[in-house]
């Protein structure tokens, strides 16, 4: 069980994820230019062709920019307003309440929790316990910096790895390129099975549960050649002793 969760636990990495904050990490300590201006800003303003936001607050088009980076533009989509942007991941049906590493996470500064009042969006790095670090743009006045926050002003989290799961699923009902594995606890090792796991991944499950079970029926024909009363039995041995474990399990 414990090689079993490793490998599962190899195989969890979500891409959308480290693409992205692979993206992000490089510009933190960015910092906004007198009159609201970001080289962030100034993209959007050209490669999604919407000029009204080129000198408006940066946090989401920060997001779009390096979504378009990292070419993940269509799972994390490119958006200057927030609350469109997170109802945007309500139709992917890509909302979540639950942080994971590479969601958007959402914020209402009023606690409302309403989409339509969300005031500000960031990315989720890392989760630890009840907090969540982030990574956000045009915080503490100018800055794009890391940050740790609780929960009490989230809306909710989009998530991208969500939006491309369902997008290949739209386009291949018959789930033939991605395997998805739906587990809602986790099990006695630690580790959860809510994860897209790839076809490469399950392979590699076959191969290993495939050898256990090889080494298994070779335990038990040697044991039972070993007790049998045919004429290859061997002479006992004063320092014979039956195996201790005759239940086949791997060693």
């Amino acid at each position: 069980m414990v090689l079993l969760g490793y490998l599962l636990k190899v195989h969890s990495v979500d891409p959308i994820a480290e693409g992205l904050l692979e993206a992000i990490r490089p510009e933190l300590g960015y910092r906004e230019r007198a009159g609201q201006y970001t080289k962030f800003g100034e993209w959007y303003a050209e490669n999604v062709k919407d000029p009204q936001y080129r000198n408006a607050p940066w946090c989401d088009m920060f997001i779009a920019w390096a979504a378009g980076k990292a070419g993940l533009q269509d799972y994390v989509g490119q958006f200057a307003w927030t609350p469109s942007h997170a109802n945007w991941f309500k139709r992917q049906d890509a909302w979540s309440r639950t942080p994971e590493p590479g969601a958007l996470v959402f914020f209402d500064w009023s606690g409302s929790r309403k989409t339509g009042k969300i005031d500000h969006v960031g990315v989720v790095e890392r989760v630890d316990g009840g907090r969540i670090h982030t990574i956000e743009a045009n915080v503490d006045g100018v800055w794009l910096k890391r940050k740790t926050r609780d929960e009490k002003k989230v809306v909710g989290y989009g998530l991208p790895r969500k939006v491309k799961e369902n997008q290949v699923l739209r386009a291949d009902p018959a789930g033939q390129k991605t395997i998805a594995l739906r587990q809602a606890d986790t099990d006695a090792e630690g580790f959860s099975f809510g994860f897209p796991l790839p076809v490469e991944g399950v392979l590699l499950l076959v191969v290993l549960v495939a050898s256990v079970l090889m080494l298994t029926l070779a335990n038990l024909r040697r044991h039972a050649s070993a007790l049998s009363g045919g004429r290859h039995r061997r002479r006992p041995r004063d320092d014979d002793s039956p195996p201790a474990d005759l239940g086949g399990r791997p060693v």
